[in-house]
This record gives C-alpha cells, structure tokens and sequence, in this order.
C-alpha cells in the first residue's frame, strides 16, 4: 500500500536533497544506482542497445554473450534467515527476474545478490527491539527496510522512497509476499517531519552521518534509535559528526558484523537516543 503526501516532488531522489553529502563508500553505490536510471532511460528510448553496457561498471559488456549466474544462498544464510529463508528467497528471485530491468541494480550484482544486498541488509537484525515501528529512508529496491520487514514480521515497517517507480517496486513486492507489516510512502525526510515518528529510523547509502543525522533526528521517537549500514570508514564518520551527534542527543556505536558469505565485514552505526 503505497501512501502519497500531497506535497511530495515524485521526481527527486534522496541523493537529490541539497543538504545531503555522501562518504566514499555511499557515493560508490549510489553511483550504481543512478547509472541504472540513467541506462534504464536510454534503453528505453532506443539509443542504446539493451546490453551494451554495465550499470555497475560503466564498461561496454559483452553480457547478451556471457552466462548470467546468480549467486546461491549457502545452508548458513539458510539457517540465519530462518522461517523467513522462503520469503527471502521469494524476494531473491524478485531481483533477479526484475532487478536490472527496473533499474534496481547493476547487471553484474546478481552475482552478489546475496552477499551484497540481502546479507548485508540482515545485519541490521540483531540492532532491532523487540517491538515497535521501523521507518526506512530511501528504500531504493527494499536494503534493508525490506529485508526488515519480512524477517520481523512482529515489527510495522514503513518505506520512505522519493522516487515513483520504486515505490511501484515496493508495493509489487509487498503483494507479491503477501506481507501485511509494510506500508509504502513516497516522499523525502523531510516531508515526513511532524507526521510519523519510529522506533527505529534505517538507512544504507544515503547520506554520511552528519548529514543523516540532521535529516533523521526528527523522525526517531523518544528513547529511539538511528540504525545505519556503513562501510570501512564507519568510525570515522561518526567522529566526523560527533558535534551533531551531542546536538541531538544521541550516542553513537560502531558494530562490526562479520559477513557469512565473503570476507569483508558489515559496519553498523547505532545512534541511541538518550533524551
């Protein structure tokens, strides 16, 4: 279910917001991103051929020629998801199916679907309270707002997305799932500012911390937190942003979460609300 709010400019992306700044590692993905707009576009109107190009590289791709190969979810990923293992697997295939075509992801990141984006994603799990609300800022193709709403079926989980065909994304996955804890919104952050307050306030590769600091501090409850995926410099960021931090009243925590697919580990950020 998709909600609208009547001042909302369905043509802007949260990379779009002018005060927002991105750290390395966020630039890098959503690069990604745009480039699949970009190519999706072009598609589209006939200037290019449908796989001359790379949306994770850029690269001219030889890829109508080579085998498409998903990446396998191993018995370990299959034990962390649990009795959600169906559900994500369901959302899997959603990707893979639709993925590139919607412009969701790259056409070389179905080889790390499940290591990239679904794993990656979970490791926000472990932060989440046992109860309450969960707001996801710049869902994009559901990391990890998603992966949250299907693992935590006890938790309401809302979409926050800016751009209209991913909201149409959302809201395919959400019927196609049958899942009853997802509501859908199109907008900015700052839209939402004096309508919704959560629990818990998500975001990956959106903005650095300073900046997602300011456009999220409004929208956590009281005593709520700001969870955020973040790369190798996760530490530095929060230092960075140490004087919003305070400002806020909010304590920052740097978790490293080993992934169980590849070697490089996850870094989550949790920002309790002290006040």
């Amino acid at each position: 279910m998709a909600t609208d709010f009547p001042d909302c400019d369905r043509n802007r992306r949260i990379q779009d917001f002018p005060e927002v700044r991105l750290s390395a590692d966020e630039a890098e993905q959503l690069s990604r991103d745009d480039l699949a707009d970009v190519l999706e576009l072009a598609r589209h109107s006939g200037f290019i051929a449908p796989t001359s190009v790379s949306a994770q590289s850029g690269d001219l791709a030889a890829s109508d020629h080579e085998p498409l190969v998903f990446e396998q979810p191993t018995l370990v990923v299959k034990e962390v998801f649990g009795i959600a293992f169906g559900a994500m697997q369901g959302f899997a295939h959603m990707l893979e199916a639709e993925g590139e075509v919607r412009g969701l992801i790259g056409p070389r990141e179905a080889s790390r679907l499940w290591s990239r984006h679904l794993v990656n994603s979970a490791a926000v799990l472990k932060f989440l309270p046992r109860r309450g609300s969960v707001l996801d800022i710049g869902s994009g193709a559901g990391f990890p707002g998603m992966v949250i709403a299907i693992c935590r079926p006890d938790l309401e989980v809302f979409l926050l997305e800016p751009m209209l065909r991913r909201c149409e994304w959302l809201s395919d996955v959400i019927t196609e799932l049958d899942l009853d804890n997802v509501h859908v919104i199109q907008g900015r952050a700052e839209e939402l500012r004096g309508k919704l307050k959560a629990d818990v306030v998500t975001a990956r590769a959106v903005a650095n911390m300073t900046k997602l600091v300011r456009i999220t501090t409004r929208l956590i409850a009281p005593r709520g937190q700001l969870i955020a995926l973040k790369g190798r410099r996760a530490q530095e960021e929060v230092d960075a942003a140490s004087v919003e931090l305070r400002k806020h009243h909010l304590k920052a925590t740097v978790h490293q979460v080993p992934s169980i697919m590849e070697d490089e580990s996850t870094y989550v950020v949790s920002c309790q609300r002290i006040k």
